[in-house]
């Protein structure tokens, strides 16, 4: 199935800035391209307003936050919001969105706020249209295209837009079985990011007798907002060791030192992530295993895109 994933449509080199430019990421259009098939959209454009035109910023007025344009004294905060609305039949198919960073309609974070009377800006805002994306699709991965030029930030949205895919590609209505042959691939996954929702999930989804929607919903936010925190060194270790110990039984006394080794080398900075795991899926194929094989922590997305190699 293809993975349709979002984007700010002037990452892509599209000419639809204020300033009738482009921020065109090299990674989107080089890379994760060849695994996606990107949905490009503008709100600022796809509300009516032209290329080039006017600035638009975010105000603190007393009744809330709002998108104007100084110029004119426009408010489009509605109109922005109500884009995301009509935009659904787009947004229900993809399994994630990449948003242009600082903009008052797509910035994430840090996005500037004015006092309308001072004109004094404080970087504390999001966009309108994404506070609207995350209401209507909470559990979506998002990035920003500064924050893909940090590599474990780029590995983690990659990794969660496969998930994400994966979830959605589950049959409806959601069965149990279903249910824990996902959670199941997700273990190692899970235990790497967060290590009490690994506990807390494992026991919810094996107590958990009614499937129904909102159950589905509650538990896929979680596995999102868990899969969202960066894995730590400490982490990664901890799952190497737990997969080295299937092994045990396999392995020489030489060849159990030198992974140990490896993975040991990983913790303290001296090998990437990428070393270790080359070596576990070597013995994988050696000593096949049901479980690990299943494991989406092992082929978490295409190896072509060379995520880990700097983890």
């Amino acid at each position: 199935m293809t993975i349709k994933v979002g984007i700010s449509a002037c990452l892509l080199g599209d000419q639809v800035r204020f300033d009738g430019g482009h921020k065109r990421s090299d990674f989107c259009a080089n890379e994760l391209q060849r695994h996606v098939e990107f949905v490009k959209l503008c709100p600022e454009v796809g509300i009516g307003m032209p290329v080039p035109r006017p600035t638009i910023r975010l105000e603190q007025h007393d009744h809330g936050v709002r998108a104007v344009v100084p110029k004119t004294g426009e408010d489009v905060t509605e109109k922005l919001s109500h884009f995301a609305d009509k935009a659904q039949p787009h947004l229900k198919q993809l399994s994630g969105y990449v948003l242009c960073a600082k903009s008052p309609s797509c910035g994430m974070e840090r996005v500037k706020l004015y006092d309308p009377d001072t004109g004094y800006a404080r970087k504390e805002a999001e966009g309108i249209f994404v506070k609207r994306l995350r209401e209507l699709h909470p559990a979506l991965p998002l990035e920003e295209d500064g924050r893909l030029n940090d590599a474990p930030l780029r590995e983690n949205f990659v990794m969660r837009v496969f998930v994400y895919h994966a979830w959605q590609q589950l049959p409806q209505p959601l069965r149990k079985a279903d249910l824990l042959n996902f959670h199941t691939e997700l273990k190692l996954l899970l235990l790497a990011h967060n290590q009490a929702e690994y506990r807390r999930l494992g026991r919810l989804v094996a107590d958990q007798q009614n499937i129904d929607a909102s159950f589905a919903k509650q538990y896929i936010e979680a596995i999102m907002t868990a899969l969202g925190k960066p894995a730590t060194r400490a982490n990664h270790t901890n799952v190497l060791q737990h997969i080295q110990g299937y092994f045990g039984q396999y392995l020489s006394k030489e060849q159990k030192a030198e992974l140990s080794a490896l993975i040991m080398d990983y913790h303290d900075g001296v090998q990437p992530l990428l070393a270790p795991l080359t070596l576990l899926r070597h013995y994988l194929r050696e000593y096949p295993n049901d479980y690990l094989q299943g494991q989406r922590y092992l082929n978490p997305y295409p190896a072509d895109l060379k995520l880990r190699y700097a983890l």
